[in-house]
C-alpha cells in the first residue's frame, strides 16, 4: 500500500513537471543577446540603474541613461564609458528628462535618443523614489507624487517603445518595482501602493504583447545600497526600519545582475536573494509561468511558504507593538 502510494505520488510529479515545462516552454521567450542593442534606462545616474547601464555596456550593448540631474548623468556617462568592449560599436549617451511629469516630452526625448543610437530594443524602467511615514502623518500630495513617479514614470517611456517594438516584433520591457511591491510594510502607504501596480501594469501588458514576441520583466529588488536608499532612511518610522532589515542589504550590483539575466531570458519574475526568492513563490498568483523550475517551485512551496510567512508576520506584530509601547512610556514620561 505504501509502495503503491509513492508510485503515485511520484507519477502525479512527474506530470506536474512535465506539463509545466511545456507551458514554460510556450510562453518564455528566446534569449536575446545584449550585444548591439539600444537599451533605454530611466533612472540610469545612480544606484540600480547606473549598475545596469554598466552590466549591459559589458554585454557589448549601447545604453542611454536618462534622469532629470544633467550634472548627475554627465558623472555617470562618464563612469559607465569605461566598461566599454568595443569602442567602435558601443556608445553611451545620456538624456535628462522627467519620467513623470510631461508625456511629450518623454516622447520627444526618447525619441531623440532613438535617432542617435537606433531603436530600442530593452526598455528598463528604473526611475522611481520612496517616502516613509504613517498613513496619517504623510502629507497627501505624496500619495499622489508616488503615483507619478513610481507609477506613470514607467508607464510613459513604455507607451513610447511599444508600438516599435510590436512593428519589429521583438523587445524587452522591465518594470522595477520592489519587495514593498509584494508585502505592505508599515510606513509604506504611499510608497507600496505605487510599486505594487507596476506588476498589474506588467501581467496586463505582458498579454497584450506576447503575440509580438516582446517580453515583459517585472523585478522586485529587496533594499540596495544606493543613493536613494541613504536619502529613504531620513525620517524613516522605527518600525520600517526594524521590519525591512530581515531581508538585509544588497549591492547594486549583484541586483543588476539578477535583473539584466532574467530580463534578457524573458521571465516574468525577477527576485533576488532568499527572502525576494520565498516572496516570489508566495505571491506568484496568476503570474506567466517563464521558467520551468520557478514553476515547479511555485507549485510545491506555495503552501510551506505560507506556513514561513506567518512567523514573519507575527515577528512584523511584535516590532510593531514594542514600538507603539514605546512611544507610549515617552509620551507619559514627558
Amino acid at each position: 500500500m505504501i509502495i503503491t502510494l509513492i508510485v503515485t505520488h511520484l507519477i502525479i510529479l512527474a506530470i506536474v513537471c512535465i506539463i509545466l515545462y511545456i507551458i514554460s516552454y510556450l510562453q518564455s521567450g528566446k534569449r536575446l543577446e545584449a550585444k548591439g542593442r539600444h537599451v533605454f534606462i530611466t533612472g540610469g545616474s545612480s544606484g540600480i540603474g547606473k549598475a545596469l547601464a554598466i552590466e549591459f555596456v559589458k554585454k557589448g550593448a549601447c545604453v542611454t541613461i536618462a534622469a532629470r540631474d544633467q550634472g548627475k548623468l554627465k558623472e555617470a556617462e562618464t563612469e559607465i564609458k569605461a566598461f566599454i568592449k568595443d569602442a567602435d560599436s558601443q556608445k553611451v549617451q545620456c538624456v535628462a528628462m522627467d519620467v513623470s511629469k510631461d508625456y511629450i516630452d518623454v516622447e520627444r526625448s526618447m525619441n531623440k535618443a532613438e535617432s542617435q543610437l537606433g531603436p530600442i530594443s530593452i526598455l528598463i524602467n528604473c526611475a522611481g523614489t520612496s517616502v516613509s511615514g504613517t498613513f496619517e502623518d504623510l502629507p497627501l500630495e505624496k500619495f499622489q507624487q508616488m503615483m507619478q513617479i513610481n507609477y506613470l514614470g514607467s508607464v510613459y517611456p513604455t507607451r513610447v517603445v511599444v508600438k516599435s517594438m510590436k512593428t519589429r516584433r521583438q523587445g524587452r520591457i522591465v518594470f522595477v518595482s520592489s519587495q514593498a511591491g509584494q508585502l505592505g510594510v508599515y510606513g509604506y502607504t504611499a510608497y507600496s501602493p505605487s510599486k505594487y501596480a507596476l506588476r498589474g501594469l506588467a501581467e496586463s501588458l505582458q498579454m497584450e504583447v506576447k503575440p509580438y514576441n516582446i517580453y515583459v520583466t517585472v523585478a522586485f529588488p529587496p533594499d540596495t545600497d544606493t543613493p536613494g536608499f541613504e536619502n529613504e532612511q531620513i525620517g524613516k518610522p522605527k518600525e520600517t526600519q526594524l521590519i525591512s532589515q530581515s531581508s538585509g542589504l544588497f549591492k547594486a550590483e549583484s541586483v543588476a545582475k539578477t535583473i539584466m539575466e532574467d530580463t534578457l531570458n524573458g521571465r516574468f519574475l525577477c527576485s533576488i536573494g532568499l527572502d525576494g526568492w520565498m516572496l516570489g513563490c508566495l505571491t506568484c498568483g496568476m503570474t506567466p509561468i517563464t521558467s520551468a523550475l520557478n514553476g515547479i517551485q511555485q507549485v510545491f512551496l506555495m503552501g510551506l511558504f505560507r506556513l514561513v510567512s506567518a512567523f514573519y508576520l507575527v515577528s512584523f506584530d511584535r516590532i510593531v507593538q514594542q514600538c507603539h509601547r514605546e512611544r507610549k512610556q515617552k509620551e507619559k514620561s514627558s
